[in-house]
């Protein structure tokens, strides 16, 4: 279980070393719930800058590696995204989302399967994630509607939203709402007659679908978190800024395909990549927004999408 702590400034944090302390070096390793060598020491990079510019004042911060496959079996989700707490020597790796990208039939196909991505970018409508740096800014809470959860009984869905802000290629963040949230939505929506309900619309109507827990899935881009995880991360993200660092980053992914493209093992030019999920995908690729935008904007000109139409009426049970 996460720890959410009340440190009242970042003054641990500051003057510490560069190099992770030796109780948190136990967890570095490519083996399951540890933490890979580069992503912790960018991560800690990261964290202890911001928190020096005075732009982020929590004990905590995280990371994401997102070479690492998103499940090691159907029934086990892959751990890849960490919660770093050195104030109380805390480490914890849980699972996360990655970006599901598009397969734009007959023009060109960025689509990433379920277990690893091979495609990332950060164009806008990519649906795909995006490495580098982010701070986390405010949390928007939003209501989805109606589930049934028994016979008799159904419940709300609301859900949480933790914008992110970037810098450099991920400084577009915000025009991509990009951020982290529970791996939930409601799939088959339809309308059902409830005037007594605070969320109705104007007409009397609410919302109702099927809730659906995507944590083995894959996201739009953003960071996706179980609804347990969640519930533990988001609070702690709440009116207390940290920073998260998601690997790898362009110039990793360049690197990675030109080592790949040589023949020659990424380790070997001490390049690091998930050594399961390489295997699987032979050779990751970036993105650009500058390059994959215009063939975006060229798809939906020539496949526009229909006018919204309202959910239909629920049929009655």
């Amino acid at each position: 279980m996460v720890t959410i702590l009340s440190c009242s400034g970042p003054a641990f944090a500051v003057g510490q070393s560069s190099a992770p302390p030796a109780w948190l070096q136990a967890h570095v390793g490519d083996g399951e719930g540890q933490i890979a060598r580069v992503v912790l020491e960018r991560a800690r990079a990261l964290y202890l800058k911001k928190v020096r510019d005075g732009a982020v004042r929590s004990p905590c911060y995280f990371a994401m590696d997102a070479t690492r496959p998103n499940y090691a079996s159907e029934r086990t989700l892959g751990r890849r995204f960490y919660i770093i707490c050195e104030a109380d020597r805390s480490f914890r790796a849980i699972s996360a989302g990655h970006g599901s990208g598009h397969d734009l039939k007959g023009l060109v196909d960025f689509a990433n399967g379920r277990r690893c991505a091979k495609n990332f970018g950060n164009a806008i409508d990519s649906n795909l994630t995006t490495g580098g740096a982010y701070v986390t800014a405010e949390t928007k809470t939003s209501f989805k509607g109606y589930y049934r959860v028994s016979t008799r009984r159904d419940a709300v869905l609301v859900r949480s939203f933790v914008q992110f802000d970037g810098e450099g290629e991920t400084a577009n963040a915000r025009q991509r709402a990009i951020g982290g949230h529970a791996a939930v939505s409601l799939k088959g929506v339809c309308r059902r007659k409830d005037p007594h309900s605070p969320h109705a619309n104007h007409d009397g109507y609410v919302p109702f679908g099927t809730l659906v827990d995507y944590s083995a899935g894959r996201s739009n881009g953003c960071t996706s978190w179980s609804p347990s995880d969640a519930r533990q991360i988001i609070p702690m993200l709440k009116d207390n800024p940290s920073t998260i660092y998601i690997y790898p980053e362009s110039y990793d992914i360049d690197a990675i395909g030109k080592a790949v493209a040589t023949g020659q093992l990424p380790s070997s030019r001490g390049l690091y990549w998930n050594a399961s999920c390489l295997k699987e995908i032979r050779s990751p690729k970036f993105w650009s927004k500058e390059g994959l935008e215009p063939i975006l904007a060229q798809y939906k000109k020539d496949h526009p999408v229909p006018s919204p139409r309202p959910a239909p009426i629920c049929k009655e049970p």
